[in-house]
Protein backbone atom coordinates (compact mmCIF):
# COMPACT_ATOMS: atom_id res chain seq x y z
CA UNK A 1 0.00 0.00 0.00
CA UNK A 2 1.42 3.63 -0.55
CA UNK A 3 2.28 5.97 1.95
CA UNK A 4 0.23 8.68 3.35
CA UNK A 5 0.87 12.66 1.93
CA UNK A 6 -0.26 15.05 3.97
CA UNK A 7 -1.58 17.73 0.65
CA UNK A 8 -2.11 17.02 -2.46
CA UNK A 9 -1.56 20.49 -4.46
CA UNK A 10 -3.31 20.73 -8.28
CA UNK A 11 -4.06 23.12 -10.63
CA UNK A 12 -1.92 25.76 -12.25
CA UNK A 13 2.07 25.56 -12.57
CA UNK A 14 3.95 27.65 -14.40
CA UNK A 15 7.90 28.50 -15.53
CA UNK A 16 8.22 32.54 -14.03
CA UNK A 17 10.88 34.55 -15.76
CA UNK A 18 11.66 37.33 -13.37
CA UNK A 19 14.21 39.95 -14.76
CA UNK A 20 15.91 42.42 -12.50
CA UNK A 21 15.06 45.97 -13.33
CA UNK A 22 16.81 48.24 -11.24
CA UNK A 23 15.54 51.33 -12.51
CA UNK A 24 12.44 52.73 -10.96
CA UNK A 25 10.19 55.68 -11.76
CA UNK A 26 6.65 57.19 -10.09
CA UNK A 27 4.91 54.80 -12.97
CA UNK A 28 5.80 52.11 -15.28
CA UNK A 29 5.17 54.36 -18.14
CA UNK A 30 8.28 56.03 -17.18
CA UNK A 31 10.38 53.10 -17.63
CA UNK A 32 8.43 51.08 -20.36
CA UNK A 33 8.38 53.49 -23.34
CA UNK A 34 8.09 52.62 -27.16
CA UNK A 35 11.43 52.29 -29.03
CA UNK A 36 13.18 53.04 -25.50
CA UNK A 37 15.80 50.58 -24.52
CA UNK A 38 16.19 49.73 -20.52
CA UNK A 39 19.63 48.28 -19.36
CA UNK A 40 18.21 45.53 -16.68
CA UNK A 41 19.84 42.71 -14.64
CA UNK A 42 20.12 38.65 -14.86
CA UNK A 43 16.81 37.26 -15.01
CA UNK A 44 16.01 34.71 -12.16
CA UNK A 45 14.34 31.00 -13.44
CA UNK A 46 11.80 29.39 -10.97
CA UNK A 47 9.03 27.73 -10.80
CA UNK A 48 5.46 29.54 -10.25
CA UNK A 49 1.62 28.95 -9.73
CA UNK A 50 -0.59 27.80 -7.02
CA UNK A 51 1.02 23.77 -7.55
CA UNK A 52 4.61 25.11 -6.75
CA UNK A 53 4.50 28.05 -4.61
CA UNK A 54 2.30 26.81 -2.29
CA UNK A 55 2.90 23.22 -3.00
CA UNK A 56 6.71 23.68 -2.66
CA UNK A 57 5.93 26.51 0.62
CA UNK A 58 4.07 22.97 2.53
CA UNK A 59 7.12 21.35 1.95
CA UNK A 60 9.51 23.61 3.22
CA UNK A 61 7.62 23.97 5.75
CA UNK A 62 7.40 20.04 6.74
CA UNK A 63 4.94 18.54 4.86
CA UNK A 64 4.81 15.66 2.55
CA UNK A 65 3.51 17.34 -0.47
CA UNK A 66 2.18 15.68 -4.04
CA UNK A 67 1.89 18.09 -6.61
CA UNK A 68 -0.70 16.89 -9.50
CA UNK A 69 0.37 19.80 -12.95
CA UNK A 70 0.42 19.74 -16.68
CA UNK A 71 3.07 20.79 -18.59
CA UNK A 72 4.56 20.75 -22.49
CA UNK A 73 7.55 18.23 -23.66
CA UNK A 74 9.14 21.78 -24.87
CA UNK A 75 12.31 23.86 -23.32
CA UNK A 76 10.09 25.48 -20.78
CA UNK A 77 8.98 22.31 -19.05
CA UNK A 78 12.19 20.84 -18.78
CA UNK A 79 13.45 23.85 -16.95
CA UNK A 80 9.98 23.86 -14.97
CA UNK A 81 11.15 19.93 -14.60
CA UNK A 82 14.08 19.88 -13.32
CA UNK A 83 13.70 23.24 -11.08
CA UNK A 84 10.85 21.24 -9.01
CA UNK A 85 13.53 18.09 -9.16
CA UNK A 86 16.18 20.98 -7.64
CA UNK A 87 13.39 21.93 -4.80
CA UNK A 88 12.08 18.51 -3.89
CA UNK A 89 13.25 15.03 -4.79
CA UNK A 90 10.52 13.61 -6.12
CA UNK A 91 8.68 16.80 -6.64
CA UNK A 92 7.69 16.57 -10.44
CA UNK A 93 6.68 12.47 -10.18
CA UNK A 94 2.94 13.72 -10.31
CA UNK A 95 3.68 16.39 -13.28
CA UNK A 96 1.63 15.18 -16.82
CA UNK A 97 3.92 16.14 -19.63
CA UNK A 98 1.92 16.59 -22.74
CA UNK A 99 3.59 16.17 -25.88
CA UNK A 100 3.09 19.29 -28.34
CA UNK A 101 1.60 21.35 -25.76
CA UNK A 102 2.77 24.67 -24.84
CA UNK A 103 4.29 25.23 -21.13
CA UNK A 104 2.59 28.09 -19.23
CA UNK A 105 5.02 30.80 -18.31
CA UNK A 106 4.87 34.00 -16.46
CA UNK A 107 7.27 37.29 -17.29
CA UNK A 108 7.45 38.81 -13.83
CA UNK A 109 8.09 42.71 -14.43
CA UNK A 110 8.81 44.13 -11.15
CA UNK A 111 10.09 47.61 -11.16
CA UNK A 112 11.24 49.04 -8.02
CA UNK A 113 8.48 51.05 -6.03
CA UNK A 114 5.85 49.57 -8.26
CA UNK A 115 3.71 46.38 -8.06
CA UNK A 116 4.61 43.56 -10.27
CA UNK A 117 2.95 43.27 -13.49
CA UNK A 118 2.26 39.44 -15.01
CA UNK A 119 2.75 38.88 -18.73
CA UNK A 120 1.10 35.90 -18.29
CA UNK A 121 0.57 32.55 -21.23
CA UNK A 122 -1.56 29.96 -19.65
CA UNK A 123 -0.59 26.86 -22.30
CA UNK A 124 -1.34 23.48 -20.93
CA UNK A 125 -3.45 24.79 -18.11
CA UNK A 126 -5.78 25.33 -20.49
CA UNK A 127 -6.95 21.76 -20.51
CA UNK A 128 -6.57 20.70 -17.09
CA UNK A 129 -9.50 19.25 -15.14
CA UNK A 130 -11.09 16.20 -13.37
CA UNK A 131 -9.64 14.09 -14.94
CA UNK A 132 -6.02 15.03 -14.47
CA UNK A 133 -6.37 14.31 -10.67
CA UNK A 134 -5.39 11.31 -9.54
CA UNK A 135 -7.91 10.77 -6.95
CA UNK A 136 -6.04 7.58 -5.48
CA UNK A 137 -3.69 9.85 -4.18
CA UNK A 138 -6.21 12.55 -2.88
CA UNK A 139 -7.62 9.70 -1.11
CA UNK A 140 -4.10 8.75 0.84
CA UNK A 141 -4.42 12.60 1.34
CA UNK A 142 -5.67 14.82 4.20
CA UNK A 143 -5.38 18.09 2.41
CA UNK A 144 -6.36 18.55 -1.15
CA UNK A 145 -5.67 22.38 -2.56
CA UNK A 146 -6.70 23.95 -5.94
CA UNK A 147 -5.73 26.90 -7.76
CA UNK A 148 -6.50 28.93 -9.94
CA UNK A 149 -9.28 28.32 -11.53
CA UNK A 150 -9.41 31.85 -13.78
CA UNK A 151 -6.10 30.71 -15.39
CA UNK A 152 -7.20 27.16 -16.13
CA UNK A 153 -9.94 27.79 -18.57
CA UNK A 154 -11.63 24.37 -18.66
CA UNK A 155 -12.47 24.47 -15.05
CA UNK A 156 -14.66 28.07 -15.76
CA UNK A 157 -16.07 26.71 -19.14
CA UNK A 158 -19.70 25.58 -19.08
CA UNK A 159 -20.40 27.59 -16.06
CA UNK A 160 -17.70 26.17 -14.17
CA UNK A 161 -18.69 22.64 -14.44
CA UNK A 162 -15.81 21.18 -14.23
CA UNK A 163 -14.46 23.11 -11.14
CA UNK A 164 -17.67 21.65 -9.07
CA UNK A 165 -16.86 18.12 -10.40
CA UNK A 166 -13.34 18.20 -9.17
CA UNK A 167 -14.41 19.49 -5.84
CA UNK A 168 -17.40 17.08 -5.73
CA UNK A 169 -14.81 14.71 -6.28
CA UNK A 170 -11.89 15.42 -3.94
CA UNK A 171 -14.46 16.20 -0.78
CA UNK A 172 -16.02 12.59 -1.68
CA UNK A 173 -12.89 10.79 -0.42
CA UNK A 174 -13.53 12.31 2.75
CA UNK A 175 -10.20 14.49 2.19
CA UNK A 176 -10.27 18.48 4.12
CA UNK A 177 -10.44 20.45 -0.02
CA UNK A 178 -9.14 24.31 -0.23
CA UNK A 179 -9.52 26.31 -3.05
CA UNK A 180 -7.37 29.51 -4.07
CA UNK A 181 -7.86 31.97 -6.75
CA UNK A 182 -6.54 34.03 -8.98
CA UNK A 183 -7.68 37.64 -10.28
CA UNK A 184 -10.22 37.52 -13.70
CA UNK A 185 -8.78 39.26 -16.99
CA UNK A 186 -11.45 41.65 -17.24
CA UNK A 187 -10.69 41.53 -20.70
CA UNK A 188 -10.29 37.85 -21.28
CA UNK A 189 -12.64 34.88 -20.81
CA UNK A 190 -12.27 34.46 -17.71
CA UNK A 191 -13.83 38.23 -16.72
CA UNK A 192 -16.61 37.62 -18.79
CA UNK A 193 -18.07 34.30 -16.92
CA UNK A 194 -20.48 34.22 -14.36
CA UNK A 195 -18.77 33.71 -11.16
CA UNK A 196 -21.02 34.36 -8.37
CA UNK A 197 -23.07 30.91 -9.92
CA UNK A 198 -19.82 29.24 -10.38
CA UNK A 199 -18.85 29.48 -6.44
CA UNK A 200 -22.36 28.72 -5.63
CA UNK A 201 -21.53 25.34 -7.17
CA UNK A 202 -18.30 25.02 -6.03
CA UNK A 203 -17.94 26.47 -2.27
CA UNK A 204 -20.48 23.60 -0.70
CA UNK A 205 -17.54 21.33 -1.68
CA UNK A 206 -14.96 23.76 -0.72
CA UNK A 207 -13.74 23.61 3.46
CA UNK A 208 -10.91 25.88 3.17
CA UNK A 209 -11.32 28.97 0.67
CA UNK A 210 -8.88 31.45 0.43
CA UNK A 211 -9.20 34.26 -2.03
CA UNK A 212 -7.38 37.88 -2.10
CA UNK A 213 -9.79 40.49 -1.40
CA UNK A 214 -9.61 42.02 -5.28
CA UNK A 215 -10.61 38.67 -6.46
CA UNK A 216 -13.73 38.01 -4.31
CA UNK A 217 -14.97 41.91 -5.20
CA UNK A 218 -14.42 41.12 -8.72
CA UNK A 219 -16.29 37.75 -8.53
CA UNK A 220 -18.94 38.73 -6.50
CA UNK A 221 -19.40 42.75 -7.07
CA UNK A 222 -17.94 43.14 -10.35
CA UNK A 223 -19.88 46.42 -10.61
CA UNK A 224 -18.10 47.39 -6.95
CA UNK A 225 -14.69 46.11 -8.47
CA UNK A 226 -14.88 48.49 -11.59
CA UNK A 227 -15.90 51.13 -9.60
CA UNK A 228 -13.52 51.04 -7.27
CA UNK A 229 -10.75 50.60 -10.07
CA UNK A 230 -11.35 54.11 -11.64
CA UNK A 231 -11.25 55.74 -8.22
CA UNK A 232 -7.65 53.98 -6.96
CA UNK A 233 -4.43 54.82 -8.12
CA UNK A 234 -3.16 53.41 -10.70
CA UNK A 235 -5.86 50.21 -9.49
CA UNK A 236 -4.29 49.63 -6.04
CA UNK A 237 -8.24 48.14 -4.30
CA UNK A 238 -6.61 48.24 -0.89
CA UNK A 239 -6.40 52.50 -0.53
CA UNK A 240 -10.24 52.34 -0.94
CA UNK A 241 -10.91 48.84 0.98
CA UNK A 242 -13.49 49.16 4.51
CA UNK A 243 -13.75 46.28 7.04
CA UNK A 244 -17.75 46.46 6.48
CA UNK A 245 -17.18 45.08 2.37
CA UNK A 246 -14.33 42.77 3.95
CA UNK A 247 -16.47 41.04 6.49
CA UNK A 248 -19.83 41.01 4.11
CA UNK A 249 -18.09 39.12 1.20
CA UNK A 250 -16.39 36.87 3.95
CA UNK A 251 -19.88 36.18 5.32
CA UNK A 252 -21.13 35.88 1.50
CA UNK A 253 -18.72 32.64 1.70
CA UNK A 254 -19.34 31.03 4.45
CA UNK A 255 -23.32 31.31 3.29
CA UNK A 256 -22.19 29.71 0.01
CA UNK A 257 -20.89 27.01 1.59
CA UNK A 258 -17.26 27.15 2.79
CA UNK A 259 -16.46 26.49 6.75
CA UNK A 260 -13.16 28.38 6.40
CA UNK A 261 -12.87 31.67 4.80
CA UNK A 262 -8.88 33.46 4.74
CA UNK A 263 -9.49 36.20 2.55
CA UNK A 264 -5.66 37.72 1.76
CA UNK A 265 -5.84 41.73 2.17
CA UNK A 266 -2.15 41.78 0.83
CA UNK A 267 0.11 44.79 3.05
CA UNK A 268 -2.71 45.14 5.62
CA UNK A 269 -2.87 41.41 6.31
CA UNK A 270 -5.21 38.92 6.12
CA UNK A 271 -9.02 38.61 7.29
CA UNK A 272 -10.71 34.82 8.25
CA UNK A 273 -13.99 33.96 9.09
CA UNK A 274 -15.13 30.60 10.17
CA UNK A 275 -19.06 29.02 9.97
CA UNK A 276 -20.32 26.51 13.07
CA UNK A 277 -19.73 23.83 14.68
CA UNK A 278 -22.05 21.34 12.62
CA UNK A 279 -20.06 22.44 9.45
CA UNK A 280 -16.36 22.20 10.76
CA UNK A 281 -17.29 18.70 11.55
CA UNK A 282 -17.84 18.22 7.99
CA UNK A 283 -14.18 19.67 7.23
CA UNK A 284 -12.90 15.49 6.40
CA UNK A 285 -9.28 14.13 7.60
CA UNK A 286 -7.46 18.06 8.59
CA UNK A 287 -10.38 19.51 9.86
CA UNK A 288 -9.37 21.66 12.51
CA UNK A 289 -9.01 20.58 16.30
CA UNK A 290 -10.54 23.26 19.03
CA UNK A 291 -13.38 24.96 19.48
CA UNK A 292 -11.56 28.49 18.90
CA UNK A 293 -11.85 27.88 15.44
CA UNK A 294 -16.00 27.48 15.41
CA UNK A 295 -17.94 30.76 14.35
CA UNK A 296 -14.64 33.10 14.77
CA UNK A 297 -14.15 36.35 12.81
CA UNK A 298 -10.33 37.57 13.38
CA UNK A 299 -7.88 40.29 11.39
CA UNK A 300 -4.23 40.05 11.05
CA UNK A 301 -1.86 42.89 10.43
CA UNK A 302 0.76 42.35 8.36
CA UNK A 303 4.38 41.91 10.39
CA UNK A 304 7.00 44.35 9.14
CA UNK A 305 9.70 43.86 6.82
CA UNK A 306 12.84 45.89 5.91
CA UNK A 307 12.22 45.67 2.24
CA UNK A 308 9.65 44.33 -0.17
CA UNK A 309 11.58 42.89 -3.23
CA UNK A 310 8.58 41.23 -4.99
CA UNK A 311 5.29 40.05 -3.82
CA UNK A 312 5.03 37.39 -6.31
CA UNK A 313 3.88 33.95 -4.84
CA UNK A 314 2.96 36.26 -1.40
CA UNK A 315 -0.51 35.29 -1.35
CA UNK A 316 -0.09 31.29 -2.12
CA UNK A 317 3.03 31.06 0.54
CA UNK A 318 0.75 32.51 3.24
CA UNK A 319 -2.08 29.67 2.34
CA UNK A 320 0.58 27.58 2.81
CA UNK A 321 1.72 28.62 5.83
CA UNK A 322 -2.12 28.84 7.20
CA UNK A 323 -2.53 25.11 5.75
CA UNK A 324 0.40 24.18 7.57
CA UNK A 325 -0.71 25.54 10.85
CA UNK A 326 -4.77 23.51 9.68
CA UNK A 327 -2.28 20.40 9.26
CA UNK A 328 -0.43 20.68 12.79
CA UNK A 329 -3.10 20.84 15.19
CA UNK A 330 -3.23 25.16 15.53
CA UNK A 331 -5.46 27.32 17.19
CA UNK A 332 -6.57 30.02 13.91
CA UNK A 333 -4.70 32.73 15.85
CA UNK A 334 -1.48 31.09 15.43
CA UNK A 335 -2.51 29.98 11.74
CA UNK A 336 -3.08 33.51 10.90
CA UNK A 337 0.17 34.03 12.83
CA UNK A 338 2.11 31.50 10.60
CA UNK A 339 0.68 32.89 7.15
CA UNK A 340 1.38 36.66 8.08
CA UNK A 341 4.83 35.06 8.63
CA UNK A 342 5.16 32.77 5.56
CA UNK A 343 3.86 35.82 3.03
CA UNK A 344 6.39 38.17 5.23
CA UNK A 345 9.44 36.19 4.27
CA UNK A 346 8.47 35.66 0.54
CA UNK A 347 8.26 39.17 0.06
CA UNK A 348 11.83 39.69 0.86
CA UNK A 349 13.20 37.59 -2.34
CA UNK A 350 12.76 38.17 -6.45
CA UNK A 351 11.60 34.67 -6.78
CA UNK A 352 8.49 32.82 -5.70
CA UNK A 353 9.79 29.76 -3.24
CA UNK A 354 13.48 30.87 -2.06
CA UNK A 355 12.19 32.69 0.60
CA UNK A 356 10.15 30.47 2.57
CA UNK A 357 12.01 29.30 5.68
CA UNK A 358 11.33 25.76 7.81
CA UNK A 359 8.88 25.35 10.46
CA UNK A 360 11.33 25.79 13.14
CA UNK A 361 12.62 28.54 11.60
CA UNK A 362 9.31 30.68 11.38
CA UNK A 363 8.18 29.66 15.09
CA UNK A 364 11.29 31.32 16.10
CA UNK A 365 10.60 34.54 14.38
CA UNK A 366 6.77 35.20 15.77
CA UNK A 367 7.70 33.86 18.88
CA UNK A 368 10.84 36.51 18.68
CA UNK A 369 8.22 39.43 19.17
CA UNK A 370 8.63 40.18 15.30
CA UNK A 371 7.01 43.82 15.35
CA UNK A 372 3.68 44.33 12.97
CA UNK A 373 2.31 46.97 10.97
CA UNK A 374 0.03 49.50 12.12
CA UNK A 375 -3.34 48.59 11.55
CA UNK A 376 -6.02 50.87 9.16
CA UNK A 377 -8.51 48.39 8.36
CA UNK A 378 -10.07 46.69 11.24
Amino acid sequence: MSSEVDVVVAGHICLDIVPHIPVGGETLGDILRPGKLVDIGKAVLSTGGAVSNTGLALSRLGMSVKLMGKCGDDAFGRILLQKLRDEADGAETGMQVVAGETTSYTLVVVPPGIDRILLHCTGANDTFGVADIDLETVKRARLFHFGYPPLLARTYAHDGRELAAIFSAAKATGVTTSLDTSLPDPAGSSGQVNWPGILMKTLPHVDVFTPSIEELIFMLRRDTFDEMVKRSNDGDLLELLDAELVRALGQHCLELGSAVVLIKCGRLGMYVCTAGQDRLEQMGRAKPRGADWCTRECFEVSYQVDEVVSAAGSGDNAIGGFLAAILRGCSLEDALHYACAVGAHNVQVLDAVSGVRSWAETTQCIQRGWAKNVSILF
